[in-house]
């Protein structure tokens, strides 16, 4: 009894975190339906930029910082602040579960994103896009796409 328990969390658990690798003109695509194009000044390309920076436009990406908690997801949002991985008891101000970030549908990754770019820095809180994208001609990330 107890395995079928445990084979059916596990199978639960497997289901859900089917991650997935986006095309730069799908997720363009995406992120403009969410209404992000204009969202605090920044557009889709700074979006873009910014994504594939943080985890080359991979919903599974998860990396393990040295302070022990983990950056998740397309836009690699961190544990220690932004979403609950049970280990740490933050403040989970986007109220998820980290794992919730690591899934093909990126429409609660982009409801905390929206909330991380209200903050002071903007943009700016993402190393990826500070460092790589603020202040460039962007025009490129959205070269031959159709938006």
């Amino acid at each position: 009894m107890k395995f079928l328990l445990l084979l059916q969390l596990l199978v639960c658990l497997a289901s859900r975190v089917g991650g997935k690798i986006f095309g730069r003109c799908e997720l363009a695509q995406v992120l403009k339906r969410a209404g992000l194009e204009g969202y605090r000044g920044h557009t889709i390309p700074d979006w873009i930029c910014m994504a594939f920076y943080e985890s080359r436009f991979d919903t599974a990406m998860v990396d393990h910082e040295a302070d022990g908690s983990t950056s998740n997801g397309i836009f690699q949002i961190n544990s220690h602040l932004w979403c609950e991985d049970y280990k740490h008891f933050k403040p989970n101000v986007c109220r998820m579960h980290c794992s919730d970030l690591l899934t093909s549908n990126i429409n609660d990754d982009i409801v905390c994103a929206m909330k991380i770019a209200r903050g002071p820095r903007s943009l700016g809180a993402w190393m990826g896009w500070k460092r790589n994208c603020e202040g460039r001609d962007l025009s490129i990330w959205l070269k031959g796409c159709q938006l």
